[in-house]
């Protein structure tokens, strides 16, 4: 099981870097023509950015915590976070383009940071 965590844990905190990443250093106007990132039409570039270092610091919550062994209740604080954050996602997809396969992706990005979040709080804990 901790194998399973270890790994869920590495993919979402990928998706978390690469997204943050791009949102932080990607102009705006480079996001909202990119599939998917139409919503950031009606954001702020603030807000954009300010969302992508979350998302970095997100990835660096997912792992760091549990491999040094320094706070590691950080490490499903930081899943029930990205479940939140999915969950706005799949609204603003939803009212931007109705429903679609980013929307589908959120979906699982959801799943994974459940699993991790009970999983590390129960199982592995």
């Amino acid at each position: 099981m901790n194998t399973a965590l270890w790994i869920a844990g590495g993919q979402l905190a990928f998706v978390a870097l690469v997204g943050g990443i791009s949102k932080t250093f990607v102009p705006k106007e480079k996001l909202a023509a990119a599939p998917g990132g139409q919503w950031t039409r009606n954001a702020s570039t603030g807000f954009v950015k300010t969302l992508g270092v979350l998302e970095i610091l997100a990835a660096f919550g997912l792992i760091l915590p549990a491999l040094t062994g320094i706070a590691p209740v950080l490490v499903p604080i930081t899943a029930a976070c990205w479940i939140l954050l999915m969950i706005g996602a799949l609204i603003t997809h939803y009212r931007n383009e109705g429903i679609s396969r980013i929307m589908l992706l959120n979906i699982v990005y959801l799943g994974l940071a459940a699993f991790i979040a009970l999983g590390r709080l129960t199982v592995a804990a």
